[in-house]
């Protein structure tokens, strides 16, 4: 029954056909072959799946993202962070990492990046010179960070596949890891720009400028800031987090940046809804796989042999990392994350391993995932939006991949990068 399970959700990604219903269909394939499961379980796993508390806060984080964007709110943190970085060499390139590491405190998605300032990021640094393909590297490498600094969507479903982690203490160790990839994205842009004579910007800013740019960034930066005190400090919990986010967003863009009309509405909550349905099928069907891999005694089996072999930690995290780079080219990263997360997780906690840091090196592993075909979906939207073919690109791609392998390492090899943070608010 597994070989038709894996084989079924195998030949229909391979097909083009959605990651969601492609494990759907391995699913259905296999409990027909097995003769002896009733189909009405696959109907009641799916649903058990997203009967959870704790995905409530998925639609209010998506609907608080999209409120925040509805204005120009993309414009406001690029012209805020080109004040700070733009004269450095490669500057354009600077000041899209840093725009989009502020945005990602606001998405919790790597699309929702890669859309937003991630487009505004490659028209703008190929106008001022860049290559198209460069720009659309740096865009796609950049928003990764989306799923890993909070709020994030992967970070709720890894608290869900996986209960005995803190979901609060999850959101606040995504902060450094996140900070830390963005400065290798920059400093890979400082050396591409100083080998393509990369120049930054020529402008100078007046004080009257710094204040004006800083104080129309400040309600935008505060999202974020909000959502981690409120956790960290207990005031409420994450889903109620996800609530206060969405009157804020309200807050935000009628009074503040007034750039929210009613008539927009309508169309901000559709939008809402569509990308949380398509989450909460992906979440649904991966359940439902979960399940039939359950039943057949694989995660029991596999747990079995890898305590067998008496890995220390950090070979279990290594051999952890190159399945999941593997699994990551085929599979996106929620079904990747409700699938092997309820396999994998144990194991490092008997090992040792902190939940936290195991948590983190998971996430922004199979996050990277999105960056390498042929599921990745930043390549495709940012190859669209820059208007480039997808080999060259990829091209451009190779050094920031590097790059956030080199990161992943550092998380594998020191927990403190995970765990000291959330330390101080109390979560391990």
């Amino acid at each position: 029954m597994v070989s038709v399970l894996v084989l079924g959700c195998t030949l229909l990604l391979a097909l083009g056909v959605p990651v969601a219903f492609a494990l759907g269909g391995g699913t259905l394939a296999a409990m027909l072959v097995n003769g002896e499961l009733s189909l009405l379980a696959l109907p009641k796993t799916m649903f058990s799946g997203i009967d959870v508390f704790a995905l409530l806060a998925v639609p209010f984080f998506i609907l608080a993202a999209e409120l925040m964007t509805g204005g120009a709110l993309s414009q406001v943190l690029l012209a805020f962070a080109s004040q700070f970085v733009g004269r450095f060499r490669g500057g354009m390139g600077h000041t899209g990492i840093l725009a989009i590491t502020f945005f990602s405190g606001i998405s919790g998605s790597a699309l929702a990046d890669a859309a937003g300032p991630g487009a505004i990021m490659i028209r703008m640094m190929r106008d001022d010179g860049y290559r198209p393909e460069y720009a659309a590297a740096l865009a796609a490498a950049t928003s990764v960070l989306g799923p890993i600094i909070p709020p994030s969507i992967s970070m709720i479903i890894y608290a869900l596949a996986y209960p005995e982690v803190s979901l609060a203490g999850l959101l606040i160790a995504g902060v450094l890891p996140g900070f830390l990839i963005a400065i290798a994205m920059a400093v890979i842009n400082h050396v591409v720009s100083v080998r393509r004579n990369y120049r930054g910007s020529l402008r100078h800013y007046t004080w009257r400028e710094y204040a004006r740019n800083t104080w129309r960034a400040l309600p935008a930066l505060a999202l974020p800031a909000l959502i981690l005190g409120g956790i960290g400090s207990g005031a409420f919990t994450p889903t109620e987090a996800s609530v206060v986010a969405v009157f804020y967003a309200l807050f935000a863009g009628f009074a503040i940046y007034r750039t929210l009309r009613w008539s927009m509405l309508p169309g901000i909550v559709a939008r809402s809804a569509l990308m949380t349905a398509s989450v909460l099928l992906i979440v649904a069907m991966s359940a439902a796989f979960a399940w039939v891999l359950t039943i057949s005694r694989v995660p029991q089996d596999l747990t079995a042999m890898i305590v067998s072999m008496n890995l220390p930690p950090l070979a279990f995290l290594v051999a952890v990392n190159a399945l999941l780079l593997a699994f990551g080219i085929f599979i996106e990263p929620l079904p990747g994350i409700v699938v092997l997360v309820p396999i994998l997780a144990p194991i490092a906690h008997a090992l040792g391993i902190p939940d936290l840091q195991f948590g983190i090196v998971v996430i922004v592993n199979l996050t990277m995932g999105m960056l390498t075909p042929p599921v990745g979906g930043l390549l495709f939207v940012t190859s669209v939006v820059a208007r480039v073919p997808l080999t060259r690109m990829i091209g451009e791609l190779w050094p920031f991949l590097w790059a956030q392998l080199a990161v992943l390492a550092l998380l594998s090899l020191f927990p403190a990068l995970s765990t000291a943070l959330p330390a101080l608010f109390g979560y391990r």
